[in-house]
């Protein structure tokens, strides 16, 4: 009777282990078979239709297209100044830009050199004549004499947010490399110290020490811009650290402007509006007296910059721009800060018409409206900018200062060089005794001095040595007309 009942029980129990174990590698051997389908259908399309291997013969194209053209810089010399010279060497990146051997660099990477060699991709290495260099810019123009160069392909068109990029150079002297990313912004201010005009493409595309120079190219080959600079992380600065996520490239239409004249005279002329401008956010309580400037805060709440000074005169003032309009757009390209200002209008030509949009205030409305107005620029004088220095030097001697050219050197009979040609000097004067007409000034406090604005610029960055309390001097390397390198402290109050 207790088998009878025991036997049933059993079978089911058996039952269950066999179904428990069973059923596990039942569902183990669908799902193998499962996934050895899928294994080959997966080898199949990547066989037949690779999508990927299309982005990757699309990435080797665009290195195959650009590599002729991207350059590795050495510059070498020696920062001279009283008390001897202090060596150097920076090495970095360029790139070629016409059949007639011009390259394209950072004037960072070759200011103040003695000695600059290139190696083209080839392995050759050439030495390389500098043509000009725009300290505003960070842009300089070199030339070498190789034959079968490789221009690079140069598009002036605006990329976007979102647009896949491709950075070239020597980044950590690992010659040649490219590396991509995405454009993750456009028009960034950075505060650079070395850099005055700022409009920068920022990408994500890694840029590390030795990029600096190198082409930044778009899907097609086409340099778009020119890597300048890296930001390295919270609470770090823009400059030569290692790459953070964000990287800066000048864009094309900037190179284009200023390559342009540093080819054919040596020198950029750049635009003169006459405003001086300050932030919308930056209103002090002082001004707040006034209705316009009180009435801006009260009522604008948009980026721009504040117009706080018109020169007398002015194409600014002649076009009616007033003290307190806010500037919202240049041209149609939005002005979001102070920086923007000078940096659309230091990269038009002189004689070249500007579109200002501004809003004006209207206080006794408690509102405000929108206008425009036609700007023609004339060209920017170094020296107005730099009025009171100039004024000093002026007093001192130096009566006319002038970019050193052939032609004007051959009309004072005396070698040309680069720097800034002394025309005249004032008779009687303490710089009389010293420096005769026809000697040029080729550095400021050790650092080279190409044209008038570099040697304003030069002054201005603090190329200058404080020597005693409340007195100022520059120390200016000039070549005499006899050939002979003198230095003179220059007093600058």
């Amino acid at each position: 009777m207790k088998i009878q009942t025991l036997l049933p029980a059993t079978i089911v129990a058996i039952a269950a282990v066999v179904v428990l174990i069973a059923t596990p590698q039942a569902v183990r051997s669908v799902v193998k078979t499962k996934a050895e389908a899928e294994l080959v259908a997966a080898k199949g399309r990547l066989t037949h239709t690779n999508a990927l291997e299309e982005v990757n013969q699309a990435t080797r194209d665009i290195a195959t297209i650009v590599e002729p053209s991207v350059l590795s810089l050495s510059a070498s010399g020696s920062q001279s100044a009283r008390g001897g010279g202090r060596p150097f060497l920076n090495t970095g990146s360029g790139w070629i830009y016409d059949v007639y051997g011009h390259i394209v660099t950072n004037g960072h990477v070759v200011d103040g050199a003695d000695r600059i060699d290139v190696q083209l991709h080839t392995g050759q290495i050439v030495q390389a004549q500098l043509i000009g260099l725009d300290l505003k810019t960070d842009i300089a123009v070199l030339r070498i004499e190789a034959d079968d160069l490789t221009p690079a392909q140069r598009s002036i068109d605006i990329p976007t947010q979102g647009d896949m990029v491709f950075a070239f150079g020597s980044p950590f002297d690992f010659r040649f490399s490219m590396s991509a990313g995405i454009v993750s912004g456009i028009g960034r201010s950075a505060g650079l110290s070395d850099v005055d005009y700022e409009n920068f493409i920022q990408v994500d595309a890694a840029i590390n020490p030795g990029n600096s120079g190198g082409p930044l190219t778009d899907i097609y080959g086409r340099v778009i811009g020119m890597n300048t600079a890296i930001a390295t992380g919270r609470g770090s600065t823009l400059g030569q650290g290692q790459f953070g996520g964000i990287g800066l490239a000048i864009p094309m239409d900037i190179i284009e402007f200023v390559v342009g004249q540093l080819i054919e005279t040596g020198e950029v002329a750049k635009g003169f509006s006459g405003v001086a401008v300050q932030p919308v956010n930056s209103i002090l309580p002082p001004q707040m007296r006034d209705p316009i400037y009180r009435c801006i805060v009260e009522h604008y709440n948009a980026d721009g910059a504040v117009i706080s000074r018109i020169t007398a005169g002015s194409p600014a003032e002649r076009a009616g721009l007033k003290l307190g309009d806010v500037i919202t757009s240049i041209d149609g390209v939005r002005v979001t800060d102070a920086d923007k200002v000078p940096s659309i209008i230091g990269t038009r030509r002189p004689g070249q018409t500007v579109v200002f949009q501004v809003w004006r205030a209207v206080p006794d409305q408690g509102r405000g409206e929108e206008m425009k107005f036609n700007v023609e620029l004339i060209q920017r004088d170094p020296q107005v900018e730099a009025a009171d220095i100039a004024d000093i030097l002026r007093n001192y001697g130096f009566a006319t200062l002038a970019t050193s050219t052939q032609e004007s050197c051959a009309a004072l009979t005396v070698a040309h060089r680069r720097g800034v040609l002394v025309g005249a000097v004032t008779p009687n004067s303490k710089l009389a005794e010293m420096v005769p007409a026809g000697s040029i000034i080729v550095a400021v406090g050790g650092q080279s001095v190409g044209t008038l604005e570099d040697f304003y610029v030069r002054l201005a960055r603090g190329a200058v040595s404080r020597r005693g309390i409340g007195r100022a001097s520059a120390i200016l390397t000039i070549a005499l007309p006899s050939g002979t390198l003198s230095e003179f402290d220059i007093p600058l109050r």
